[in-house]
Order: C-alpha cells, then structure tokens, then sequence
C-alpha cells in the first residue's frame, strides 16, 4: 500500500473515531478477475436509463425477493431518505448540506463544490436510508464519479448510530482509479482494494447475511469477507456520502465533482 494511499484511508476512518486501524486484518491491492463467476444483479440494459440500465427485476438474486427499488425519477428525495446537515462527525473543517442533493433527470446526485453560502468552502452532501433499516440483506447500486479529489462512498451504518459495526462496499478513497471494501467489527477491520474506472458506471452490490459480507461489482463478487456470531447483527441502513476533509488532513479538490446514482435495489432472504 503506498503511502499516500494509507493517509488517505486514515483521514477517512478518523472521521469515525477509529482507533481500530491499528488492526488491518487484510490489505489486498486487486484487480477484479478475469474468470470471475458472474451471477449477481446489474440490471436490464436500456438505453432510456441515464446509466444504461434499468434497475434488476424482483427475482434477478436466487433465494432473495426484492423488498425496495428506487430509479429517482421524480424531482425529490423518495420517502424515507433524510440528508445530512451541518459539521460532519470527526471532520471540523468538513460540511454538509442538503442543498448539495439533487434529484433530477433520473438521477440522484451528490454535488461537492465551493459553496458561496458558506464562504466558498468546499461543501459536500450525504443521506441516509434510515427510514428502512433491516438487520442482513443484499443492496445494489448503480453510480459513479464525476471526478477525483473527493471521497465517494457508499455503506451501511447501524440504524442506532452506535459505532461499530460498519460495511463500506465501495468506497474511492478520493481516488478515481480505484474502490475499496472494509468491514468494521469489534475493534477490528478488514480492508481490500480494487483498482477499477469509477468514473463508469458500475452496479455495485454487497450481501450481508449471518456468516458475513459478499462484495459484488458488475454481477462478479471481488471481496468475500467471513464472520459468524453477534458482530454484524445489528439493523444498519443504506448511506452516502461525499466529504473532502480539507484543509485539515488533505488536500482540497481542484475541481467541482458530483456522486451520481441511478438507482438502489434492495433484497431481504427469502
């Protein structure tokens, strides 16, 4: 891992509070494989969808029923989405605002730039799903990035704010070249990297259950992560965010860049 690669990872999980990086139980610089088995959603092509697809069908994971999908195709948050306000938690020179989401032209977008009304700091956007937290379950998003400079990630926090547990299933890293996937349990972490375009469109998937974490990109799992027991069976929800934690701890962006998603696929085992 080089080590601006490892700065930016710490000035991410510091904004958790997190102590537990001390405690790396997998670091994996990965390229997705070429034989990888293919058998999760991604979507059904269409040439109408801002991304190219549609979101997956109610039967497209075996064993699984769609419980929530969303294509935001209107022109507000759907119900049970709240944004985020204020100083984020760990970053004081971070902020969010709600005016920074935008629903609109079939996408969800989450907008970083220098903002006039707070004195043209770099401003940044979240949300949570929190109107619909669920203890296990398979989630499936369909984003990208506009641009590199700031960190986009894509988790499920516990739905009691109480940390630990946390899933990040893909996550940049303020990168533009590659995700990671890191599982937070007790007072330890496992952490993988996957060098990919993310400025394309990818599905992006993780499925939670009792015996662990299964990341999945593109319908190919990248990352298996195995733990049974009480660690990660906790409700947690569906979050994004975007931050730049400059100037404390990095570099400010260069340019303006947006999260976009076209759509959440949800599924609980049936």
């Amino acid at each position: 891992m080089s080590a601006r690669l490892l700065s930016s990872l710490t000035s991410r999980r510091t904004l958790r509070g997190i102590a537990s990086l001390l405690v790396i139980t997998s670091v994996v610089l990965s390229a997705l494989p070429a034989n990888a088995a293919r058998g999760y959603p991604v979507g059904v092509a269409n040439s109408d969808e801002p991304s190219g697809m549609a979101p997956p069908t109610a039967n497209s994971l075996i064993g699984y029923h769609q419980t929530y999908v969303d294509d935001f195709n209107g022109s507000q948050l759907p119900k049970g989405w709240y944004t985020f306000n204020g100083v984020p938690g760990g970053d004081t020179s971070g902020q969010f605002s709600s005016h920074h989401i935008l629903v609109t032209q079939g996408l969800l977008r989450l907008k970083t730039y220098q903002d006039p009304a707070f004195k043209n700091h770099w401003v940044t956007a979240g949300l949570c799903q929190c109107g619909k937290p669920e203890t296990y379950g398979a989630y499936f998003v369909r984003s990208r990035v506009t641009g590199s400079g700031t960190n986009s990630v894509a988790l499920l926090w516990p739905a009691s704010n109480k940390w630990p547990p946390e899933i990040d299933f893909s996550e940049n890293l303020f990168y533009n070249n590659l995700t990671t996937a890191t599982v937070h349990w007790s007072s330890r972490t496992d952490f993988h990297v996957m060098y990919i375009n993310m400025l394309k469109w990818h599905t992006w998937g993780v499925i939670w259950s009792p015996s662990g974490v299964l990341d999945v990109v593109d319908g190919h799992p990248w990352h298996q992560f195995n733990i049974s027991g009480a660690a990660l069976r906790v409700p947690m929800v569906l979050n994004f965010e975007q931050r730049t934690t400059c100037p404390s701890t990095l570099k400010c962006p260069t340019a303006s860049s947006a999260m976009l998603i076209d759509w959440v696929a949800e599924y609980q085992k049936s």
